[in-house]
């Protein structure tokens, strides 16, 4: 026990003892500056000078734009550059899937497809069986203000509310007699209007050409939308006179009546009526004669 009691007494004697640092000046051996320290001074002062060197450090890389010269740390600009390309590239993606579904209506239109919709007639049965009794079937005033402006409305004209707002006037484009009529169980979605050779083929409405191309099939094709879901479609020409992206006019000449394309058996023009992906009648709103 004495061993250690007097190996305790030397450690901290060593720790204790004072030493004195002095500065002088070397050719006058004047003295500058004197300290009197332990070597357990010494020890604590190191060490709280470590422990402000690596705060001091941590918070210099933490919180300013020093860090993005230390290997390892990313760049701030580099960050929000990645921030703005992935937002980019997500409305990138929802306007490719946008286009993609408006390309394959055209491909519709230009194939002569329509959708149809199965309907299972025995929940159809299953609904009319239903106590409707119980619900309040009393009409409210918004209610009779739609059923009214509804019973004014003429049944099949679909483009009433597209006439209000855009002032469509849908003009013939070409003037002729029928030889083929609109027919959806043989899946013809146009009319067929002879007309002479090189006969000027118009538009029936402004719009913006979104397709103007040669076909296998049906030779020149020019289709034209002209909002609100509407488009139409002018098939066998012989030539076109706009192209893909032009703006044209109700009445503007677009194309020349012909005989090209594998289904055609003489100059007429094959013309089509498209409204929100569907076909109708272009003779329930056109007058060809």
């Amino acid at each position: 026990m004495s061993k250690k009691k007097k190996k305790r007494k030397q450690i901290k004697k060593k720790l204790l003892h004072k030493y004195r640092l002095v500065i002088l000046n070397e050719d006058t051996f004047e003295e500058k500056l004197s300290f009197k320290l332990n070597r357990l001074n010494v020890f604590v002062l190191g060490t709280l000078f470590a422990i402000f060197i690596i705060a001091f450090t941590t918070l210099l890389i933490a919180f300013t734009p020093l860090r993005e010269y230390i290997p390892g740390y990313s760049s701030t600009h580099l960050k929000r550059q990645a921030i703005d390309l992935t937002y980019k590239a997500d409305s990138l993606t929802a306007r490719l899937r946008a286009n993609e579904l408006y390309y394959d209506k055209i491909q519709k239109v230009l194939k002569g497809e329509i959708n149809t919709q199965e309907v299972n007639k025995d929940s159809l049965f299953e609904e009319f069986r239903k106590d409707t009794i119980v619900a309040n079937l009393v009409p409210n005033k918004q209610d009779s203000l739609l059923r009214e402006r509804v019973a004014n409305e003429d049944r099949y004209n679909l483009f009433e509310s597209a006439t209000t707002n855009s002032d469509f006037v849908l003009f013939p484009p070409v003037n002729g007699t029928l030889s083929q009529k609109y027919n959806a169980k043989e899946k013809h979605y146009a009319v067929d209007i002879l007309a002479p050779k090189d006969t000027p083929i118009k538009s029936v409405a402004d719009g913006m050409v979104i397709f103007a191309e040669w076909t296998a099939e049906t030779g020149y094709v020019c289709i034209i939308e002209h909002g609100s879901g509407l488009i139409s479609v002018y098939k066998h020409n012989s030539s076109l006179s706009v192209q893909q992206g032009d703006l044209v006019k109700a009445g503007e000449v677009v194309a020349i009546i012909g005989n090209t394309g594998e289904l055609t058996t003489g100059p007429h023009l094959h013309f089509e009526l498209w409204s929100e992906g569907y076909p109708v009648d272009p003779t329930n709103y056109i007058d060809f004669q």
